[in-house]
């Protein structure tokens, strides 16, 4: 029964704080895209996976070493805790100022090959422009959280999140809103609640003193080889879902135009939502599995492992049966036209029936990596994508409307990535299951 409490206690803050962070994510979509119109929103959406870009790579550093560093814990391997602490903080740091230089020089050849041209490419960049200058920020902010949440603080972690969200909300209220500053705004906006987020998360560890050590005995490289294996698996979980957003808008783009892209800015959007709602189960148990491989304990690793199959399940079809009631309703929030509302609640129901599949394939590959089963993480995080890219070459031609195929790849390769976690968990079952 323990178990169940220990579940509950990591993945509903969990849960919640991915919820806000998937309303984080749509905020400068709805602000702009009242404000500004359907170009604004498509550069928002367009823009958007080089500013996710940022947080994954944050999210996949700080996930790995808050994974090395419940591992150690569970091994009673207290000084390693701190080395793999102290490691991923130099590699946060690291990163976030190569990205912003990275970014800023990218970001113009890169955008055009999102599909963006015109007013939306203009508009693209120069919110990418400022999201760029603000990547420490991004980096960090996303960083620290899983840190947290594995050292105890899953209501501290949730608290930064809601922190970071709150910022970003009346922000984007005040700079787009408010005062003229349009796409600028949005951006600073973003940056200045993932500031908060990082700031919220330095408070908790000076209150719990949980200091990382930087005496590394000669493994420096050792403990970032171990942090960057386990962090690729997060780091595509998370990216993954732009990936798919590269790709379909590059496809709508080119099959059904401007419209195209822009409905699909608010289905993309308001998947995302439900997306990181199920990460916050598989993230939220990340902690307790981490610990109890870390401890030998096989038979509550699996307990906790079938526990949140269950639940996953069970939330992803209660979104699936919202926002299918409520469809009509979606593309409103963000003052989308009528013909683009209608298109909206034509192609909803496709996207949705790959929540279904993300429910299996988000708790597998957590169970994968919080377990150093990183091949096997690689294998789904990474398929997904890429079959989707092969789905996109020949789906579309199989459809009188050539653009339904680009809305059909999408849960074809979610499909595709839960059918590859069954066969690495029960192939063989001995070496791999968690629910044996």
């Amino acid at each position: 029964m323990n178990h169940y409490k220990e579940f509950f206690r990591y993945v509903l803050p969990s849960m919640l704080a991915f919820a806000l962070s998937g309303v984080y994510a749509i905020a400068d979509g709805f602000f702009v895209g009242n404000a500004l119109g359907d170009d604004a929103l498509a550069a928002i959406n367009i823009a958007y996976p080089l500013t996710a870009f940022l947080q994954a790579t944050g999210t996949g550093i700080g996930m790995g070493g808050a994974i090395q560093y419940a591992i150690s814990t569970g091994r009673k391997e207290q000084e390693k805790a701190r080395q793999y602490f102290g490691m991923s903080l130099i590699l946060l740091a690291f990163f976030g100022v190569f990205l912003t230089a990275v970014t800023l020089l990218a970001a113009p050849a890169i955008l055009p090959a999102f599909g963006a041209s015109g007013s939306v490419l203009s508009l693209g960049l120069e919110y990418i422009r400022y999201v760029a200058l603000g990547a420490v920020f991004q980096i960090a902010g996303t960083g620290f959280v899983p840190f947290i949440r594995n050292m105890g603080g899953a209501v501290s972690a949730m608290i930064s999140m809601a922190a970071g969200f709150v910022t970003n909300i009346c922000l984007d209220y005040l700079f787009v809103w408010v005062l003229p500053y349009g796409m600028m705004g949005a951006a600073v906006a973003t940056v200045l609640g993932q500031g908060v987020t990082f700031l919220v998360c330095l408070l908790f560890l000076a209150a719990r003193k949980m200091s990382p050590s930087f005496h590394f005995s000669g493994k420096q490289l050792i403990l970032a080889k171990r942090i960057l294996q386990v962090g690729l698996s997060p780091f595509g979980l998370t990216f993954s879902p732009n990936i798919t957003l590269i790709l379909i808008n590059k496809s709508a783009s080119v099959l059904g135009g401007s419209p195209a892209v822009t409905a699909y800015a608010t289905v993309s959007y308001i998947s995302c939502v439900v997306m990181l709602l199920l990460q916050g189960v598989s993230d939220g148990c990340q902690p307790l599995l981490s610990l109890y491989y870390g401890k030998g304990d096989g038979e509550r690793t699996k307990a906790v492992c079938r526990l949140a199959y269950a639940f996953s399940l069970a939330t992803g079809l209660f979104c699936m049966a919202f926002l299918f009631i409520f469809r009509y309703q979606a593309a409103g929030l963000f003052g989308s036209s009528q013909q683009i509302t209608e298109e909206v609640a034509r192609i909803l129901p496709i996207f949705i029936v790959g929540f279904l599949f993300i429910c299996i394939s988000r708790v597998t590959t957590a169970y994968f990596y919080a377990t150093e089963k990183n091949l096997s993480a690689y294998l789904v995080i990474y398929g997904e994508p890429l079959s989707l890219a092969v789905f996109l070459l020949f789906l579309p031609k199989l459809f009188e409307e050539v653009v339904m195929g680009t809305w059909v790849s999408v849960p074809a390769s979610q499909f595709f990535a839960a059918a590859v976690c069954v066969l690495l968990l029960f192939y063989p079952k001995k070496r791999l299951s968690p629910v044996s």
